[in-house]
């Protein structure tokens, strides 16, 4: 099998949806020999900052010289940087590998399904356009496979400990079939409420689905109505449970220290990630002078990245995609850039809170450049500019075709802002060379659709 089957056939995976539920991911990794019973593992779940606190973690346990795997999702450009030890991208050969592998799996639990879908979807050059789909059955999903693959993996890497993100919630997500040494639950907003329900109580309920009987909890949340959920769920599983307050972000030694990703919010998921590694320190001893360098060292793109061209001008890519999101982006735009009013280059999904979104960027902007996302999903520019137009009249608003387009027309703009998913920024990155593409678009991976019985 070449790489480029290999990628092929997880595109086709798509076709199944994304099923919340935990019977598959259990099924499939008993096939692949239980590989998270030879693991240690600190599980992530939270509405934002997910990924942003899982590579803190990773950095600090890395620091502390221990073997690290980092599973998160979605990724910005390439498959490869979903499952990473030590902060080294899972290779190619061992991507087509562990296919291999998850084939000869999924024969054995799925039968003919498996067959069909090998012999009968679409090449992936149709894949990145093509909505996914279920199709009856009950063969495993994308994010299913890719669980199980990134749990054999770092189970034959030998890794000391895992960082583990949960994809979508947290209760059904795929990624819950683990017992962690630690649950961390880093905030609850509005998102995905299509899926887990549209009051912050039950998407509570879902992400404090991850804490397991007697594993400590550690969370970021402090809305009283949320964080009532949590407190609840633990006391239930009797697991211990920390709460980490806004201040924690102003306090020593996270007041002096220099931490690589930028904004208050960012401060907070570091007290986050120090606040895990002292209920943890028996398990895993850290000192806190490593701790702290492992912060100082923290590498996360697209998040309040801000990339200096040689002219001055300063292009700011932040993977800010629900109103939470866009509200920290606010925020920290007026601590670093008090004076400015950028341009800003948006791109959202249509299931997103588009229209608040554009409420809350709009009246920042000098200039707004609006572009469709890479995604069945996206949500058309038009609309986009209707909603910044009504939350700022007086704004140039312009759309394009493509994310290119809207580059190539930016010209020299001081100050541009690329905002409003992942995908888009991943994009970005590929076009503004700050990511290597792979032979194969890969970003397309990313697209899903929820499918099939969600209460399992």
């Amino acid at each position: 099998m070449t790489y480029a089957a290999a990628i092929q056939f997880l595109y086709n995976l798509r076709w199944f949806g994304a099923k919340l539920g935990l019977e598959n991911t259990r099924k499939l990794a008993a096939l692949a020999g239980n590989p998270q019973d030879q693991l240690r593992f600190i599980h992530i779940a939270g509405t934002n900052g997910k990924g942003s606190t899982a590579a803190m973690l990773e950095s600090i346990y890395r620091a502390a010289g221990l073997r690290v795997g980092l599973f998160t999702s979605p990724h910005l450009v390439a498959f490869s940087e979903r499952i990473q030890v030590n902060r080294e991208l899972i290779a190619e050969t061992e991507v087509v590998r562990l296919v291999i592998q998850m084939q000869s799996w999924l024969q054995q639990g799925w039968g003919e399904t498996a067959t069909h879908l090998e012999t009968q979807v679409p090449s992936f050059s149709a894949g990145p356009s093509a909505t996914p789909r279920s199709t009856g059955g009950e063969h495993p999903t994308f994010f299913e496979v890719v669980t199980v693959m990134a749990l054999r993996y770092f189970a034959e890497q030998k890794c000391e400990l895992v960082i583990w993100e949960t994809g979508l919630g947290g209760r059904l997500d795929a990624t819950n079939i683990v017992t962690p040494l630690a649950s961390v639950i880093t905030n609850i907003q509005y998102d995905h409420q299509k899926w887990l329900g549209d009051t912050l109580v039950s998407i509570a309920a879902e992400k404090a689905g991850i804490i397991k009987p007697g594993v400590p909890v550690i969370t970021g949340t402090t809305v009283p109505e949320t964080l009532q959920v949590i407190q609840q769920t633990a006391k239930r599983q009797a697991s211990s449970l920390s709460v980490v307050a806004s201040a924690a972000a102003k306090q020593a030694p996270l007041d002096t220290l220099r931490l690589p990703l930028l904004g208050d919010h960012q401060k907070l998921n570091a007290a986050l990630a120090l606040e895990t590694v002292r209920v943890l320190r028996s398990q895993l001893p850290v000192s806190k002078d490593i701790a702290q360098a492992g912060l100082e060292r923290v590498y996360w793109p697209g998040r309040f990245q801000v990339v200096n061209k040689p002219s001055g001008r300063k292009i700011l890519l932040d993977g800010a995609h629900n109103v939470g999101g866009v509200e920290m982006l606010v925020r920290t735009l007026e601590q670093y850039f008090p004076q400015s009013k950028p341009a800003l280059l948006m791109g959202i999904l249509q299931d997103k809170d588009w229209k608040r979104m554009c409420e809350l960027l709009a009246p920042l902007a000098s200039r707004i450049l609006l572009v469709p996302v890479h995604s069945e999903r996206t949500a058309e520019p038009h609309g986009l500019g209707e909603a910044c137009l009504h939350a700022n009249p007086a704004v140039r608003v312009n759309e394009y075709v493509s994310l290119a387009a809207a580059l190539g027309d930016a010209g020299e703009e001081p100050l541009l802002v690329i905002t409003g998913s992942l995908y888009l920024i991943g994009e970005a990155m590929e076009l503004l060379h700050l990511s290597v593409a792979p032979a194969n678009e890969e970003r397309g991976l990313n697209e899903w659709s929820v499918v099939g019985n969600t209460s399992r």
